[in-house]
């Protein structure tokens, strides 16, 4: 059975910066880390959530690059 033991979420901001956060596993563990700021945090649950509120709240960075464009 593959075990995916990486990650990551990306975003960009209003000026069309990208921003990644990656997830790494350990065992149950998580441990998310910025590439923009380095910032870093151990996340048992939600890694992900935790990565897009952090792209948010430090970058503003809020485009999900994989939804698709509203149509109008």
């Amino acid at each position: 059975m593959l075990e995916i033991n990486r990650s990551r979420v990306r975003r960009w901001d209003g000026h069309g910066r990208e921003h990644v956060v990656r997830v790494q596993r350990t065992g149950l563990q998580r441990t998310i880390r910025c590439d923009t700021c380095g910032w870093r945090q151990g996340a048992q649950f939600l890694p992900w959530l935790k990565a897009e509120e952090h792209l948010a709240q430090a970058h503003q960075a809020t485009v999900d690059p994989t939804e698709p464009e509203p149509s109008g």
